[in-house]
């Protein structure tokens, strides 16, 4: 069951993100990925487990350094760390004793994670200013109109 509402909850709020128009951002998904990757810190927190909460805070810091490195440089590292972030969560618990995880969190998160790889689609920005998909369409091989469906294919131009 957690898997079926992971999916379905992810699918809520990508279609809100994408009606809304958050997921044109390219900050959206690696503050997603930071996240994603706070709770098993705050599980350890529930837990009441300090030296859990060092070692899920660690881990965690690595998350958040792929998104920033992925949010600065090549934006495939997020997407790669969501899916390593969906299978962190299927063998998190056999190296890390984490008392605060719910049992039905890493399905959730899995299941999550899984379908946020799915359809994460970097899109063109429609800010000038804004830095722009490295190894993603650009607007020089783009037209504004063309960035909401833009494959993951690169611009040669």
């Amino acid at each position: 069951m957690e898997y079926l509402i992971g999916v379905i909850l992810t699918v809520a709020v990508a279609a809100f993100a994408a009606a809304i128009g958050f997921d044109r951002e390219r900050a959206f998904y690696p503050t997603v990925l930071i996240v994603i990757a706070s709770y098993y810190a705050l599980f350890a927190v529930m837990g009441a487990s300090t030296g859990t909460l060092i070692i899920e805070s660690i881990v965690a810091g690595v998350f958040v350094l792929l998104a920033v490195l992925g949010f600065e440089g090549n934006y495939w590292l997020v997407v790669a760390a969501l899916v390593g972030h969906g299978v962190f969560d299927f063998a998190h618990h056999f190296f890390i004793d984490n008392p605060g995880v719910p049992q039905s969190w890493p399905g959730f998160c899995l299941a999550s994670e899984v379908h946020q790889f799915s359809t994460v689609r970097p899109r063109c920005s429609d800010s000038e200013s804004s830095k722009p998909f490295k190894g993603l369409p650009s607007k020089a091989c783009l037209q504004a109109s063309q960035c909401a469906t833009a494959s993951m294919t690169t611009c040669s131009g």
